[in-house]
């Protein structure tokens, strides 16, 4: 069975009747990490939140197994795709156990307590982000790389096959910064799961990613 393809349909991205970016063209494959470079202002952000559902695309479709995305229920989409933005949980009183399991979210019904399938999910979702050891720790005494892989544990958590990563490495140290997107890769291949992330850590992508798609206001520009 081939594997699963999300792609991008002679894509336009931006806000009302203000183009960020059109033409936009390429596919991602399970079991790949790739990165999205461009200047600031390109539509890096912009794509992550159209893909996401966030904004609608101005024209040009997003297809995940053949079927347009904006065929999706709400539901659907959060079943599919999971993103990390650069925003985080507010609240200094959740503990990194209690963001994590916000993951299960769109497998639960509305105000549902957790299944042991759920917490279960999420136990191994800390496991697998190398924070297992922190859950019981508030969110807000992390360091900015424990935070990060919280995120990340939290994206896993959903089971989705598809996430989303805005700028996963900014403010991380040198040392945080190479962990963080080998673990991605290693998500990415192990699970078979397409994860997307933007960055302006270049070389650091183009050493740890399958591919880089840099994004012009003209399409995107693919480097293997």
């Amino acid at each position: 069975m081939p594997a699963p393809l999300l792609n991008l349909c002679n894509l336009t991205i931006g806000y009302d009747k203000n183009i960020v970016s059109e033409n936009l063209a390429g596919t991602l494959a399970a079991g790949s990490l790739t990165a999205l470079i461009g200047r600031n202002g390109a539509g890096k952000t912009t794509l992550l939140r159209t893909i996401a559902g966030f904004q609608k695309p101005l024209s040009g479709r997003i297809e995940y197994k053949g079927i347009n995305l904006i065929q999706y229920s709400n539901r659907q989409r959060a079943r599919t795709i999971s993103i990390v933005l650069t925003s985080q949980p507010q609240g200094s009183l959740l503990t990194v156990r209690e963001v994590v399991e916000m993951g299960r979210l769109p497998h639960t019904t509305f105000l549902a307590p957790l299944s042991r399938h759920d917490k279960a999910v999420a136990e191994q979702s800390m496991e697998l982000a190398g924070i297992a050891d922190l859950a019981e720790r508030r969110f807000s005494s992390l360091s900015d790389g424990q935070r990060g892989r919280t995120m990340i544990a939290r994206a896993l958590a959903q089971d989705t096959p598809i996430i989303l990563l805005d700028e996963p490495t900014a403010h991380l140290d040198y040392v945080a910064r190479p962990e963080i997107m080998s673990l991605l890769r290693e998500i990415a291949c192990q699970q078979q799961k397409i994860i997307l992330l933007t960055t302006h850590e270049i070389e650091l992508a183009r050493h740890t990613c399958h591919q880089t798609w840099h994004i012009t206001p003209n399409g995107i520009e693919t480097n293997l």
